[in-house]
């Protein structure tokens, strides 16, 4: 099994249930446990009542407050929120230049963005504030005794990645399969695409400009494995990296693999 597991939401992007995968020992992971999607901002109403049905519990918002209060979630009745911000407030997404001089070079550099994204993910590793976020998603996930736990950030295609990632590795996914489901976040984020970019044609942006912003809004092998690799080479591998950094011992790893995983046979 490595079929991403899309979820039918009308108006919420990206979303997948992560029970579509197999993971330590041949064990599946459980369905309608742990959910991945973009923000709930304006979330209809049709939508919200799947999730409810879907055995909805809580909802873990990666996104800055900043974020949050201009766009904030539509919460489902009898379902519990829980703001854990990955990026410091004033340093979202951005590397350390001015936002003006960063948008001058998208006028004349097609590659702008995509360095951009590969700095913003290696920043994210080395980021106190990530590190201590991921820690906290876990432990609620480590906590949870009931429901499903969905987790998002903005298009739920980079902060939501690497908490997708960090997951699927802990609970024992193929890491091809694991690559592919961080990589299917371009095929949930289509129409998002296509609507930046008709913005961008419409406000007369150059074809310099539309390709950074096609970067900006993608995910791709290359910024992944800027994280994979720093992570080997300066935290000693993925595994020590999550029980160093993150701080995911044994026994944590042990409860989110009988929390999410079936029974062995």
């Amino acid at each position: 099994m490595g079929t991403p597991l899309v979820l039918p939401l009308s108006k919420v992007a990206n979303g997948r249930d992560l029970g579509a995968y197999i993971g330590f020992e041949g064990r599946p992971i459980k369905k309608q446990k742990l959910l991945r999607t973009g923000k709930l901002f304006k979330m209809p109403e049709n939508d919200a009542e799947f999730l409810e049905n879907y055995g909805l519990k809580k909802i873990v918002d990666f996104r800055t407050s900043a974020e949050c209060q201009k766009e904030p979630d539509v919460v489902p009745s009898g379902v519990k929120y829980f703001h854990i911000a990955v990026h410091e407030e004033e340093k979202l997404g951005v590397p350390d230049q001015t936002k003006e001089k960063l948008k001058k070079t998208y006028i004349f550099d097609q590659y702008a963005g995509f360095k951009v994204m590969c700095h913003q993910y290696r920043k994210t590793v080395r980021s106190k504030q990530s590190q201590t976020a991921y820690h906290n998603f876990f432990e609620l996930l480590a906590n949870n005794e009931e429901g499903a736990v969905l987790f998002h950030c903005s298009e739920g295609k980079d902060r939501t990645g690497f908490a997708a990632y960090y997951l699927l590795h802990i609970l024992g996914v193929d890491p091809y399969i694991n690559r592919n489901d961080y990589l299917y976040s371009n095929y949930g984020l289509n129409a998002y695409r296509a609507k930046v970019d008709k913005l961008a044609l419409a406000d007369g942006a150059n074809q310099y400009i539309r390709t950074n912003l096609q970067s900006l809004a993608s995910v791709s092998h290359e910024y992944l494995d800027s994280a994979l690799i720093l992570i080997n080479n300066e935290y000693g591998g993925l595994d020590n990296y999550l029980k160093e950094y993150i701080g995911i011992d044994q026994t944590m790893k042990d409860r989110l693999r009988e929390l999410y995983l079936e029974p062995k046979i």
